[in-house]
C-alpha cells in the first residue's frame, strides 16, 4: 500500500520543480496522497503569472493535485481564504508542509550587525512567525494525529558565514518547532523540521549554496551532498504516520555534515598539499 493512500493534506512554499517543498510533494503524490498547493500571489500586471505557472507547471501531471491558490503569509486574509479553501475541498488535512523563507538581499550581503531594523522584522516574519499563523489558520482542519512539517537550515545552530540575517530566523524557526510541537502535542498532531544540505533551489542561490554545495562534499562523512530525492523521501517519511511518535525533532538530511566538530578529509587533503603527499 502507498504510504499516502487516502490521506489529504496542504504544501505551502513550492516555488518551482528545483524546490525542496516540490520534492518532498512529489514523493507524497507518487505515493497516494491528495493535496492542495499555495503559491506566491503574482502583481496584477503580471499577465504570465509566472509563479502560479511555476507551481502549476509542477503539478499538472498529478490528479491528485486538487487546488492551486495564491498566498501572502504575511496577510491573514490571505492565511483565513486559503484555510477555508482546504476546508472547503478537504474537510480534514492529515499532514501540512512549510516550506516559506526569505530575506532582503541587500541585509544577506551585509554582515549580521548591519542588518537594517524593517529587513530583520520582515525576514522574521516571513521565515519563522509564518509557521505559527499557519498553523493557527488550520488548527480547526489539522486532524488527530496529522503531522506539520517545515524546512530550516543548519545555519540556525551554528554560525554559517553568509547566512547572517537568515540564520538567526532558522534559530527561531527551530524554537518555534519545539513550541509547537508541545501546544499540539494533546490532540496528536505532531510538527518537526528537515534540516537539508545545500541544494541549488531559488532560495538557495539567493543565500550563495555553490561554494558550500563543494564544502558537503568534501567535508561530510559519506563525501558527497545529497540530492533532492533524498529530502523528498524523508520529508515523505515524517509527514506520513510511519513517523508517529516523533514530534519537536530537527531531522539533518546532509549527508552527516552536521555532525563533524573538524574539517575530517577536508583537513587530510590540506596537510597532503602542504607535505606535497
Amino acid at each position: 500500500m502507498n504510504w499516502f493512500e487516502g490521506k489529504k493534506g496542504l504544501i505551502v512554499g513550492v516555488a518551482n520543480d528545483r524546490s525542496i517543498a516540490w520534492a518532498i510533494a512529489r514523493e507524497v503524490l507518487t505515493q497516494g496522497g491528495v493535496c492542495g498547493f499555495t503559491h506566491l500571489p503574482d502583481r496584477p500586471d503580471d499577465d504570465k503569472q509566472k509563479n502560479r505557472r511555476r507551481v502549476s507547471k509542477c503539478t499538472e501531471e498529478f490528479s491528485n493535485a486538487r487546488f492551486l491558490v495564491p498566498l501572502d503569509v504575511q496577510k491573514d486574509e490571505d492565511l483565513a481564504a486559503v484555510a477555508a479553501k482546504t476546508k472547503e475541498e478537504f474537510g480534514t488535512i492529515d499532514f501540512l508542509l512549510h516550506s516559506v523563507a526569505f530575506a532582503d538581499r541587500d541585509d544577506l550581503s551585509r554582515s549580521t550587525m548591519q542588518t537594517s531594523r524593517q529587513g530583520f522584522k520582515m525576514a522574521m516574519e516571513i521565515s519563522a512567525y509564518s509557521l505559527i499563523a499557519l498553523v493557527n489558520a488550520v488548527q480547526d482542519v489539522l486532524s488527530p494525529n496529522a503531522s506539520v512539517l517545515t524546512m530550516t537550515y543548519f545555519g540556525g545552530e551554528k554560525c554559517v558565514p553568509g547566512y547572517n540575517v537568515m540564520g538567526i530566523c532558522k534559530a527561531a524557526l527551530d524554537a518555534t518547532v519545539r513550541y509547537l510541537a508541545f501546544d499540539l502535542g494533546p490532540r496528536g498532531v505532531r510538527v518537526n523540521a528537515i534540516s537539508a544540505g545545500p541544494l541549488k533551489t531559488l532560495a538557495g542561490t539567493a543565500a550563495g549554496v555553490g561554494d558550500m554545495v563543494q564544502l558537503y562534499e568534501k567535508m561530510s562523512p559519506m563525501g558527497r551532498n545529497i540530492t533532492h530525492d533524498e529530502v523528498g523521501r524523508s520529508g515523505a517519511f515524517l509527514l506520513s504516520s510511519y513517523s508517529d511518535g516523533i514530534t519537536g525533532e530537527i531531522l539533518h538530511v546532509d549527508a552527516g555534515y552536521n555532525i563533524m566538530g573538524s574539517p575530517g578529509r577536508l583537513l587530510d587533503g590540506a596537510r597532503a598539499a602542504v607535505t606535497g603527499g
